[in-house]
């Protein structure tokens, strides 16, 4: 299955200012398989080590010593390292110690080496007290697949490349189509396995299967990986989730989690679960206005999960409203929705996500994200009313030059709004 995150590999391989990669990103998001995909298909060979797996791993970095580790990581792997050739994997590094410091003697002392790790729960390394190598690292964060990534994987790829190119009077003959593809989405959501299954036509009772198997193996690691004291909460926070945006008023309320619950008890777990990839926070603004980050209020926050097809299964959201109508938008007040918009802007690099709610007021915008030094508003819609008070006054009060709206309408724009479709989210920000 073809990711966009290819790109950026690229980019990392050919800059002159490379230097070893992290890829960061949630367990099961495809890390492992894009970096042999990419090593496979862009270098002459790959010296692949599972350090969960390779028992003489752990003593790969008994010291700082490259070249030592270099010519380690090729009697392990039976591989000849050949710099720029050779692309060196390095994967689940958190199992052995020192592993991620190591990297800083690789940028200062191996320039020339191209190596890429990956790992379960490094977020959570770099809060942990683990020796991090400030200013030796390239980062990415890999996410779930996004909607036009899966519409690549079942075979869509004129309509991927039509999109791509936001040839819109293109995509809008063809919305139905694209229509009922995403209601698939949001169903199967973008986890590799679930979409691979997907592909397979494997029948969707089962996917629904794979998907809580996804959601059991992470309980497991707030087991097996976090504070024994925090284990409770963290539970607490993760399964409140579903709750908590199907609520019309989408903010995070500690009083969902237990009777008189104080958000000082329960900071620790929402990091926890942020390092981890799990949950995504999007905060309040006072004022929307760019640079939004000047005007972060971290006490007022949603939280979403990492993927729709996971929160579909908490929710037990039915296949049979994905296959045949377009309920699955609206249920739960649009949560499914808001999470879709959501994933889609967290998967446009660099790209600063808020929201905003006016002060003594029930206007509300669903998100605000910041676009070349200017405060954009942008609203979820459900369905395809394309009624939206709060963004008109938003506009009116604040100015505003551009302002998106999301709907399962097709595209059209006005002088000041933008109709984007839900499936076009991420096209559309890519071109802006």
């Amino acid at each position: 299955m073809e990711r966009l995150i290819i790109e950026e590999l690229l980019q990392w391989k050919s800059s002159p200012r490379r230097k070893p990669l992290i890829l960061n990103g949630a367990r099961q998001v495809g890390k492992t398989w894009i970096l042999k995909h990419f090593g496979q298909t862009h270098y002459d060979n790959v010296a692949y080590i599972n350090c969960d797996k390779e028992s003489l791993a752990a003593k790969l970095f008994e010291d700082y010593d490259v070249k030592r580790i270099i010519q380690a990581i090729e009697a392990m792997t039976n591989t000849q390292i050949i710099a720029g050739k050779t692309l060196i994997i390095i994967d689940e590094i958190q199992e052995v110690p020192r592993g991620l410091h190591a990297l800083k003697y690789f940028a200062e002392n191996a320039p020339e080496q191209h190596i890429a790790v990956a790992g379960s729960l490094l977020g959570l390394l770099l809060h942990q007290g683990e020796s991090f190598p400030v200013g030796k690292v390239n980062m990415l964060q890999m996410h779930p697949m996004t909607f036009l990534e899966f519409l690549k994987a079942i075979g869509e790829d004129k309509i991927c490349e039509q999109l791509s190119h936001r040839e819109w009077s293109v995509t809008n003959t063809v919305h139905d189509k694209i229509v009922q593809h995403l209601r698939m989405y949001l169903y199967v959501g973008g986890m590799p396995e679930a979409v691979q299954a997907y592909c397979d036509n494997v029948p969707l009772r089962d996917i629904r299967t794979i998907h809580n198997e996804i959601l059991t193996a992470y309980i497991n690691d707030l087991s097996k990986h976090a504070p024994k004291e925090q284990v409770v909460r963290i539970t607490q926070v993760f399964r409140s989730i579903p709750a908590q945006i199907a609520k019309e008023n989408k903010k995070f309320i500690f009083g969902l989690l237990k009777k008189g619950a104080r958000a000082k008890e329960f900071e620790l777990a929402i990091q926890w679960l942020m390092d981890a990839g799990l949950v995504h926070k999007v905060c309040q603004v006072s004022k929307p206005e760019s640079p939004l980050t000047f005007y972060e209020e971290s006490d007022a926050f949603k939280l979403f999960l990492l993927d729709c097809g996971l929160l579909g299964a908490m929710n037990m959201t039915d296949a049979t409203e994905a296959m045949l109508t377009d309920n699955i938008f609206e249920e739960y007040n649009g949560a499914l929705t808001e999470q879709l918009v959501l994933q889609e802007l967290k998967c446009v690099p660099q790209l600063p996500v808020y929201y905003y709610t006016k002060p003594n007021s029930q206007q509300e915008i669903d998100f605000v994200i910041d676009i070349n030094n200017r405060a954009v508003p942008v609203e979820a819609k459900a369905g395809e009313n394309l009624q939206a008070k709060s963004l008109k006054q938003f506009i009116l009060e604040n100015k505003s030059e551009k302002a998106i709206k999301t709907s399962l309408m097709p595209y059209k724009s006005n002088e000041v709004i933008d109709n984007v479709p839900l499936y076009a989210v991420y096209c559309y920000l890519q071109g802006v």
